[in-house]
């Protein structure tokens, strides 16, 4: 199959995600395009593609937004072929009942606004990038880290993301959907 993989991405994490997917695609014999989106992609074609994947990380409650335009700007192609969301974030970590509602709630406004309705989707857990944070956001996501009982460094950059089973629900997602091709 020939995949699209397009995301956001805040400091970088989602594209490590992102290219971490197409490296498992192309492995297992699918053709991958990656972009990240930057401004008006409207003449970019999505049916070219026999499925795609999102991915976005959620910041101060929202996806990038350039992310949500693509999909705003291509809804009806996506719509019209298999499609996985990826919803990368730090909430996810903690199991909060109450802050994995708050990221349901997030995705599901984002497919209202946008008009795209995934297929799937799945939530991944991100990482804490010091390493990329100024001084505000790096005391901020301390303070995250402090109140959620993680132990980390915040001088060096901590992943939670769990490639083995990101790899798995992927090439499982590429299966399923392959089958039904």
């Amino acid at each position: 199959m020939k995949i699209l993989i397009f995301y956001g991405t805040s400091e970088g994490q989602t594209r490590r995600i992102c290219q971490f997917c197409a490296d498992a695609l192309i492995g297992a014999g699918h053709s991958v395009e990656v972009m990240q989106p930057a401004g008006d992609e409207s003449d970019f074609d999505v049916a070219r593609f026999d499925a795609a994947i999102g991915a976005g990380s959620v910041h101060m409650g929202a996806y990038q937004a350039d992310l949500a335009h693509f999909a705003v700007t291509h809804a009806d192609a996506l719509n019209a072929r298999p499609t996985l969301f990826l919803s990368v974030s730090l909430a996810i970590v903690g199991q909060d009942p109450e802050e994995l509602a708050d990221l349901d709630d997030i995705t599901a406004r984002f497919i209202e606004d946008t008009g795209w309705t995934p297929g799937q989707v799945a939530q991944v857990a991100g990482a804490f990038r010091f390493t990329q944070y100024d001084f505000l956001k790096s005391w901020a996501m301390r303070w995250i880290a402090l109140r959620k009982g993680q132990d980390i460094d915040p001088h060096s950059d901590t992943e939670f993301t769990d490639w083995t089973a990101l790899r798995g629900l992927v090439l499982d997602w590429a299966g399923r959907i392959g089958r039904g091709a």
